[in-house]
């Protein structure tokens, strides 16, 4: 008798969903059934739809999304009784149309390869998938062909920077000395995120494979991965995964029985966004405060308790088992010029399907934001994308059409980073932008620097000021002169690549800020010293619903009469405007 498989998503947005209490109710149902398999898996990248369930029967797939308990049940009748219609949940078959199957058939999927599809705590759906192959095959080849494969399939480092791996893994093996370590740089703290996290809850063991892999390629003893706190969940699984690997012979003494002994542990970090550095991140790793060092020596050659020492992200080893399996010709087929592969992002911001997404090298932002995250709600256009986190910079709508690869994007004014793909429509306000992703690096800064620490402070301030509308036309070239010196004079990549927001919002939303200072107005209707409330008497029904929401008392009336806003007292929170039944509210 044919198994039916059900699997429920249990990553970190599928749990916030209460995919939990969906898993729970569906366990209940099928206790005792032998014909049905319930399996926990990671996320699938269409977060937008969380919870989701799927149902795997007679080799066709079918996802349902925004599954309650009460749904999933009616999802076990459909399938297993025949009974009821779960239609209208249905956003993915494999057998049929539903709406995001165009959203995955435009992806390609190597580092998502098994999130979604595996049990992330079962290392025998990891190796049913062809899990721990690339493993094997690689023990079988010379460290030097390892590294001529990784350089042939042309990947370059996930985590923003964009080195070529196998160039760096390439120094780390002709450094001299016995002992040489390898570290997995999982500290992914840019606002809006979250694609290292989904690896590692959903395939933990192909960032493990690929260390490994790694380490036997440069002549390392041991691993570390440094995985923030505030990711508990991806931190037990990675443990677990650790567990399983060592005790299935894949980590620890005399792996596969080759005489090749290689271990990894996990090392959690306290959030400090400028352990993303690798030098600072060395520095937490060993005891001692987060902060950058000069380079070089490059880690390369001075790194981990002063030994040689390969740093990559998750992403960049997520990739290296597939392209063992699949060979370097294969890998290099996706992408465009010096950019190869594919590259995850995390959707995030007005986009209308927010999530995981893994695209070929060189498709365009607007392929991306649109084709694939259906743009932004009705009635607003797309004003930005926002890329590389608070380090990057916002790309205009007129740019849309730019190809998704390092060197086009830089071009830009902005930067890859590790993924983060922030969509900003007509309701955002530039300047704030600007302000936020200032405000979260001046904050991060570690103060090392003078004008990191100093000049961050000063160009914050400016931007403050120009929200208040008490900005001025000098306030623009200071801005632009303090950009200089803060990304001449700081020694890492936070203070170097800070100022990006300011300079690319300056450079194509220059009017936002013209408006801000000559006129006293917030074009986008955001900035909260410039702009007001006011309720049109024509409108108005006197229905009293507003003077309850409001929490400062600033709307007064009678019952059936026109009411009013006092300016003084307006904190501009809008809740007014969320409870009026008649639009009557406005923001001017």
């Amino acid at each position: 008798m044919a198994t039916t498989t059900v699997r429920v998503g249990l990553a970190s947005c599928g749990i916030a969903s209460g995919a939990t209490l969906v898993f729970e109710r569906l366990r209940s149902l099928l206790s005792g059934r032998d014909d049905v398999k319930l399996h926990k898996v990671g996320c699938v990248g269409l977060c937008f739809r969380e919870p989701l369930v799927e149902v795997e029967k007679d080799e066709a797939r079918y996802l349902y999304g925004e599954v309650t308990p009460e749904i999933a049940e009616a999802i076990l009748a459909f399938h297993l009784q025949g009974e009821g219609d779960v239609g209208e949940r249905l956003v993915f078959s494999s057998a049929g149309a539903a709406p995001e199957n165009t959203m995955l058939a435009k992806q390609v999927r190597i580092v998502l390869r098994n999130c979604g599809q595996i049990d992330p705590e079962r290392i025998e759906e990891y190796i049913a998938r062809g899990g721990y192959q690339a493993l094997a095959r690689a023990l079988q080849m010379t460290p030097d062909q390892i590294i001529q494969e990784v350089q042939a399939s042309g990947l370059r480092g996930r985590g923003g920077a964009g080195f070529p791996t196998g160039l760096k893994w390439k120094f780390t093996r002709a450094a001299p000395g016995d002992v040489k370590y390898v570290v997995c740089n999982a500290d992914e703290g840019d606002p809006g995120a979250f694609m290292d996290r989904s690896v590692l809850e959903g395939d933990p063991h192909s960032v493990l494979e690929g260390m490994i892999i790694c380490a036997w390629a440069v002549g390392a003893c041991e691993g570390t991965i440094y995985c923030r706190a505030e990711y508990p969940l991806a931190v037990r699984r990675l443990g677990v995964a650790i567990e399983q690997a060592r005790a299935a012979g894949y980590l620890g003494k005399d792996i596969l029985g080759t005489g090749f002994s290689f271990d990894i542990r996990v090392k959690e970090g306290a959030g400090a966004f400028v352990c993303g550095e690798e030098t600072a991140l060395l520095a937490s790793i060993e005891g001692r405060r987060g902060m950058p060092r000069p380079r070089p020596p490059f880690p390369a050659q001075k790194g981990l308790w002063g030994k040689p020492t390969v740093i990559n992200n998750v992403e960049t080893f997520a990739n290296v088992p597939w392209i063992l399996t699949h060979g370097a010709a294969a890998f290099s087929q996706h992408g465009i010029g010096q950019s190869r592969g594919t590259k995850v992002f995390a959707l995030a911001g007005k986009v209308r399907k927010g999530g995981l997404v893994e695209v070929p090298m060189g498709m365009t932002l607007r392929e991306i934001v649109e084709g694939i995250g259906g743009g932004v709600g009705e009635g607003h256009t797309i004003k930005a994308v926002q890329m590389g986190g608070p380090s990057g910079g916002c790309i205009p709508l007129a740019l849309l059409d730019t190809p998704v690869d390092y060197e086009s994007i830089t071009a830009t004014g902005a930067i890859m980073g590790s993924g983060g793909m922030v969509v900003l429509d007509d309701t955002s306000c530039m300047v704030d932008v600007a302000r936020f992703f200032l405000h979260f690096t001046q904050g991060e800064s570690c103060g090392k620097c003078p004008f990191c620490r100093v000049g961050t402070k000063r160009m914050l301030e400016i931007l403050e000021r120009i929200c208040r509308g008490e900005g001025t036309m000098e306030d623009l070239a200071r801005l632009e002169e303090l950009s200089v010196h803060v990304k001449d004079g700081s020694l890492c990549g936070l203070g170097q690549t800070a100022p990006n927001p300011v300079l690319t919002t300056l450079r194509y939303f220059r009017h936002e800020y013209e408006a801000h200072i000559r006129d006293k107005r917030c074009p986008a209707k955001v900035c909260t010293a410039l702009i007001r409330y006011r309720i049109d008497p024509a409108k108005c029904i006197g229905c009293t619903l507003c003077v309850r929401q409001c929490p400062v008392g600033a709307i007064s009336g009678e019952r059936r009469q026109a009411h009013t806003i006092r300016d003084e007292a307006c904190v501009r929170c809008g809740q007014c405007i969320g409870v009026c039944p008649v639009q009557a509210i406005s923001v001017e």
